[in-house]
């Protein structure tokens, strides 16, 4: 296992680490493992394989894995990260899809695992860490609050239909 970071909560370490494809089936769960991935997230692997391959393949996605001691994946986040002409030209971090298993909850881990991806951030130049939220999880927006994150601009989604 190729570790990235390694995050020390009490007596516990836990390790930051680039997910891998047989990882795919346990990042999985942890996005169905809420309200909202319920009734979103899929049993059939192959297109999370596949989207998988082409976040691994870019140089621009960073998909990691938290995991225990032992190997155990509790928590996933992706990062993207994207140069735009606003801002100077600057680099955002856009951090997706964060999850920290339900028994890991509430340990002050998500704290540690997001300081993390802000310090990746930063690390590679960004300018900007950005997130986006859904508005009925009103928990995780404070979080986000308490790391500094500002409720600042509005955000608009569209669902578009294959055809």
């Amino acid at each position: 296992m190729t570790v990235i970071c390694v995050l020390t909560r009490g007596d516990q370490e836990f390790f930051v680490r680039r997910a891998r494809r047989a990882d795919v089936p346990h990042l999985v769960a942890l996005l169905a493992d809420d309200p909202l991935g319920r009734g979103r997230e899929t049993a059939e692997l192959s297109a999370y394989e596949a989207a998988f391959a082409e976040i691994d393949a870019s140089d621009e996605q960073l998909l990691v894995c938290l995991t225990t001691s032992s190997d155990e994946v509790v928590g996933t986040m992706q990062l993207t990260f994207t140069r735009g002409l606003s801002h100077g030209g600057g680099l955002r971090g856009q951090l997706e899809a964060v999850r920290v298993h339900s028994s890991y909850r509430d340990r002050g881990l998500g704290r540690l695992f997001v300081q993390w991806a802000i310090d990746e951030c930063r690390g590679r130049g960004c300018e900007l860490v950005q997130l986006t939220s859904d508005r009925s999880r009103v928990d995780a927006h404070r979080f986000y609050e308490r790391l500094g994150f500002v409720d600042s601009h509005r955000g608009l989604k569209l669902a578009v239909p294959a055809y």
